[in-house]
């Protein structure tokens, strides 16, 4: 089964799929921007987490003025 199709991921294909290093995932995850659950004594990322996070940079992003 590949990544796209799984429901949940681990930090590093959660990190892997946005092209970011671990640590930053991480320091995602502790600031709140990225939203996760636990399965047992598991920490993974909902699929849907990760567009939830791409969406809310793309709604916070200012629009790059031509004139400047």
């Amino acid at each position: 089964m590949t990544t796209s199709k799984r429901l949940v991921l681990t930090i590093e294909e959660a990190a892997q799929q946005l092209g970011i290093g671990r640590t930053t995932m991480y320091a995602l995850i502790k600031n709140g921007d990225i939203r996760t659950v636990t399965i047992g004594r598991l920490r993974r990322i909902p699929a849907s987490c990760l567009a939830e996070y791409v969406n809310n940079l793309l709604d916070n992003t200012q629009p790059i003025d031509p004139a400047a």
